[in-house]
């Protein structure tokens, strides 16, 4: 698989994908760590739905609490940093595994799958489901990440849906 083919483009695309999903986990991350006061603030007031409008009926969800606030904040960096790092052991195996046959470049995914996946959890399950349907981030007067956490789990679940379903000869 020295020359250029379809199948040589394929695998190497697959590896930019898994790659870029692990460029944006560090810079994430190094935004998060970087400016953890900054963050850890916008998730607690998230949270304790202090920066909510319209959303009276349902304060009830609300958690004043400033542990958990910053517990709920480390789950979030903490999973970042396991779909950040799987993301790019996946790369590394993927880039060793680019000219192997076809079911040793297949068995190299299996990090790249489970970074993405994980990322994915981590802003379905942590932005979309419990911030935004929890918490009302929609309704948040300050600053609303939900269409960015929609975009990365777009992302990752299209570059998984390639990954796997694509197939690589």
């Amino acid at each position: 698989m020295n020359k250029l083919t379809t199948a040589s483009v394929t695998r190497r695309s697959k590896i930019i994908i898994v790659l870029t999903a692990a460029l944006f986990g560090l810079m994430t991350i190094a935004n998060n760590i970087s400016d953890y006061a900054t963050y850890a603030d916008y998730i607690g007031r998230i949270i304790s739905m202090s920066d909510t409008e319209g959303n009276d009926s349902r304060r009830y969800r609300a958690i004043n609490s400033n542990m958990f606030h910053h517990r709920f904040y480390w789950a979030i960096i903490s999973l970042e940093i396991i779909y950040t790092f799987s993301c790019l052991i996946g790369t590394y195996q993927l880039c060793r595994k680019v000219a192997a046959p076809r079911n040793e470049f297949h068995e190299a995914k299996k990090f790249a799958i489970a970074g993405l996946a994980i990322g994915i959890f981590v802003y379905q399950a942590l932005y979309v489901i419990i911030l935004n349907e929890w918490f009302d981030l929609d309704y948040s007067a300050h600053r609303n990440t939900y269409t960015w956490a929609e975009n990365n789990i777009q992302y990752m679940f299209l570059g998984l849906i390639y990954l796997t379903a694509v197939k690589d000869r």
